[in-house]
């Protein structure tokens, strides 16, 4: 009952006044990346140019550190994997600059986004997520791939993503940074830290992003990217004594994004076409852990999280409102019993509330749902108790095999079951096989996720209750650490299948002049494989080369079909040379990004179709010089230099109130070259 009545109570405005009151709970079996006590442990890791991939963990894991993200600009979290070759990261529509996340050939509604370990930026947060992390304050992010722990709960169907905050009680720094592009686009970043006596720590990061040029280099009347001002804060705090840690944060958001048309004819019998979007959120969470027997581990820790987000977005004569408030918490117990055998057992909730509002302007006034067609009213809210418990057993550094359930009722979709098991093997220092199978499910929010669709002439169907998702993910990988030439040659390869059992849908092929949310009615997969080595050729120099292939299919109107607007296939290499005494960095990134299937076409007049079956393969290089310097650095780059940009990204730009207008059908890039330059200071024990 008392899950319940904080639930019950989170609804109301004083919430946030009491939640800042409480001490948050923090498990010290958290990785030592979250400890912020040391980086690696170095008989664990293989690091690989600032990416550490670990070698004895159950998990296929890397951690993107601190050194891999100073390799790009990295402005903010979508812009962190652009030297990875597992995950892209992609723009989900030519007009509202969201961005979306692609892991094992899945979007991102499937990858489970944690913060501090925390699952964060659900539902209407989702579109725009990316743009909420400043680069300048993460210390690390771990992507883990497949099925994942129990612990964090059952939405991980492709795997997790995992971003570490610059801690308060690492040593003490301040850090400050300025860049600037030839897009126009500015920002400033502040992070520091300060010690207060032995135990008491402090933290304060701030953030602030301007583009307010719009620029619009192939002349079809809309801005190539949005103007985006956003502003940005947290506040950190961390106790630690003998028997018990304590951890606490709160963070606030503002951003506005301003599209659409620019350069319009004011004689023009219609209305410009603009897209205003205003994002407000606000977060906070709380940790605390008791530490009870040293030599067994034992610990009890406490979570607690809490979220408001607030929407207001217009595309066009289409007005989206959306208040969402979600809560979090978990009671876990781990411990340790001798050398082989470990336990975590725990409890946890999840309340989720939704209010939205679709509607269109016209002459005569406003209309609700007058282009958004359902049968079954929008999931309002949705409150999920559980409980789990995991068991692994270590043989050494040999064997290590982690199984774990749990249990979840759901006050919509009834009680639901989620097994997951991991398997490691490592005969040897130079050999390590991993294997995974589990379960996942999600409750899909069909606005809140995806109003960025919006931004075209489509109308919105959902004919049917949508159903929870539900999916399989089997994996396996292999490592190896070869000795050559007295280096180490690091090659991993890696298969993984995901397989729907319950899935929403999104059609945009049964009918071209709509988007169709329904039901999975047949088939729905994706196979993904992946090879990948690392290879340091001669002091300062390491390159890195990966391949990955996707098969992903899905059934639209009663057709298994390649899923649209996705690469088949990936080729990365990343090259980093750091010359004499490691005053001059020169690193170089080149993507190859293979074809797919595009979407059905409008059909015009003549008959012609609007687009083709198939989008084309292309390429995108990186480059960037730094210069360090002791307590600052300098850094200068270019981002897709080779200039490839999708041409007409905007379908119908010409006549954005027809019914033939689409800014969704997007597979490329949708700028050219862009450059930047940036400083970055650093001041270490102040």
């Amino acid at each position: 009952m008392f899950f319940f009545n904080i639930a019950k109570y989170f609804g109301r405005k004083a919430f946030f006044c009491v939640f800042l009151t409480l001490p948050v709970s923090f498990t010290a079996a958290q990785d030592s990346t979250s400890m912020g006590q040391k980086d690696v442990e170095l008989s664990d890791v293989v690091v690989e140019g600032g990416t550490v991939r670990k070698f004895q963990g159950t998990v296929n894991a890397e951690m993107i550190s601190t050194t891999e993200l100073f390799r790009a600009a990295c402005c903010n979290l979508g812009e962190s994997f652009s030297t990875n070759p597992s995950v892209d990261v992609s723009y989900s529509d030519a007009a509202t600059g969201a961005q979306q996340i692609k892991l094992l050939g899945l979007s991102g509604t499937y990858v489970q986004m944690l913060t501090e370990n925390i699952p964060n930026y659900r539902g209407a947060a989702m579109p725009y997520a990316l743009s909420y992390v400043p680069g300048t304050w993460m210390q690390s992010i771990q992507v883990s791939k497949g099925a994942s722990s129990v612990k964090n709960g059952y939405e991980s169907i492709t795997g997790q993503i995992n971003v570490e905050f610059k801690k308060p009680q690492a040593t003490q720094f301040v850090e400050a940074n300025a860049f600037l592009n030839t897009m126009g686009k500015w920002e400033a970043n502040f992070q520091g830290n300060l010690h207060l006596g032995k135990k008491w720590r402090t933290a304060l990061l701030l953030h602030y992003e301007d583009m307010n040029s719009a620029h619009d280099s192939n002349k079809d009347g809309f801005v190539d990217m949005p103007k985006v001002r956003q502003y940005s804060a947290m506040s950190r705090w961390f106790y630690k004594s003998t028997h018990h840690m304590s951890q606490w944060s709160i963070k606030g958001m503002k951003e506005k994004r301003r599209g659409g048309q620019i350069g319009h004819d004011n004689n023009h019998a219609c209305d410009p076409y603009l897209i205003n979007i205003d994002n407000d959120r606000y977060e906070a969470f709380a940790k605390n852990a008791l530490l009870f027997n040293d030599s067994h581990n034992t610990n009890i820790a406490l979570i607690l999280s809490g979220s408001l987000h607030l929407q207001d977005a217009a595309y066009g004569n289409r007005q989206y409102e959306v208040n969402e408030k979600n809560f979090y918490a978990s009671l876990m117990y781990e411990a340790e019993y001798g050398e082989h055998h470990s336990l975590s057992a725990g409890v946890s909730l999840n309340h989720d509330y939704f209010s939205e509002e679709l509607r269109v302007k016209s002459e005569e006034g406003s209309s609700h749902f007058s282009l958004f067609t359902s049968h079954f009213s929008l999931l309002p809210k949705e409150t999920v108790p559980g409980a789990y418990v995991q068991y692994t057993y270590k043989m050494g550094e040999t064997l290590t095999a982690m199984a774990g359930l749990r249990i979840d009722h759901s006050n919509v979709y009834g009680t639901f079951w989620t097994p997951r098991a991991h398997v490691k093997w490592a005969p040897g220092s130079i050999v390590s096989l991993r294997a995974s199978v589990g379960k996942g499910y999600r409750t899909p929010h069909v606005l809140a996720e995806n109003n960025n669709l919006l931004a075209s002439s489509r109308s919105l169907l959902v004919s049917e209750r949508i159903s929870q998702e539900e999916a399989w993910n089997y994996g396996i990988s292999m490592q190896w650490n070869i000795p050559v030439a007295g280096k180490t040659l690091n090659l991993n390869a890696e298969y993984y299948y995901t397989n729907f059992l319950h899935q929403m849908v999104i059609d945009m092929d049964t009918d071209p002049h709509a988007v169709m949310f329904r039901n999975l009615d047949g088939d729905s997969y994706s196979h993904t494989w992946q090879v990948d080595a690392t290879y340091p050729f001669f002091r300062g120099f390491t390159a890195t080369a990966a391949y990955r292939r996707t098969n992903v299919k899905c059934t639209y109107g009663g057709l298994l079909m390649e899923k649209p607007l996705t690469n088949r296939y990936k080729g990365l290499l990343t090259m980093s040379y750091k010359p004499g005494l490691e005053k001059w960095q020169f690193d170089l990134t080149l993507q190859l990004n293979g074809g797919g299937r595009m979407p059905a076409a409008y059909q015009n007049a003549d008959g012609t179709q609007s687009w083709g079956t198939e989008f084309r393969a292309y390429e995108q290089l990186n480059a960037q010089v730094t210069r360090y310097f002791r307590h600052f650095s300098i850094y200068a780059g270019g981002e897709n230099i080779t200039g490839f940009k999708q041409k007409n990204p905007i379908v119908g730009a010409d006549n954005p109130w027809g019914d033939m207008f689409d800014s969704t059908v997007v597979w490329g890039p949708m700028r050219g070259a862009m450059y930047y330059i940036g400083i970055r200071f650093n001041w270490k024990k102040i």
